[in-house]
């Protein structure tokens, strides 16, 4: 079983990119992981993404996204949304590349009025690709940040049983 948290923020050392692991690692621990969790941050390969031609950095990152079993995907809120990166690259995903994955959105965020848009926006993506969603996503506010081991790990406790027991999922953890 695989864990890999995607991150879509364009900055390098984001915040995001801090939420995301940790996110991974707590949920990656209550389904019995045995490796630490995959991490493909966009920002690496950001130059990337859009040029023209097969780039290695690249057919790396969609690989490992594909292989998961379960994926972290991540954003900073911009705009009410995620980011355009992330689109660009799950955009090059072909049409039910995570069918059998289990995908639990996540979005960073400086206000709580954004709340909605993991929900709204994020997670029909992640269905359109074929992705199993069991819970509801994860906002979190940038207020937060300082508490964050104590919102991931009641977040994880939450949600690991009903990824567990996600079309396509078997674990054997506890």
């Amino acid at each position: 079983m695989s864990v890999v948290a995607l991150v879509g923020n364009p900055r390098a050392g984001s915040r995001t990119l801090t939420v995301a692991v940790e996110a991974a690692r707590a949920i990656g621990r209550r389904l019995g992981a045995e490796e630490p969790p995959e991490v493909v941050d966009l920002a690496a390969i950001a130059s990337h993404l859009l040029a023209p031609g097969p780039y290695p950095d690249v057919e790396v990152a969609l690989e490992l996204v594909a292989e998961a079993s379960v994926l972290v995907v991540a954003s900073p809120t911009y705009k009410g949304t995620y980011t355009g990166l992330l689109k660009s690259f799950l955009d090059r995903l072909p049409p039910q590349a995570l069918a059998g994955k289990a995908a639990l959105p996540l979005l960073v965020m400086g206000d709580a009025k954004h709340a909605l848009a993991v929900e709204v926006h994020l997670r029909p993506l992640l269905v359109e690709l074929g992705a199993s969603v069991p819970t509801p996503g994860l906002a979190v506010l940038e207020s937060e940040l300082p508490g964050l081991a104590e919102v991931l790990a009641a977040w994880a406790d939450r949600v690991a049983p009903q990824t567990a027991a996600a079309p396509g999922q078997v674990f054997t953890g506890s």
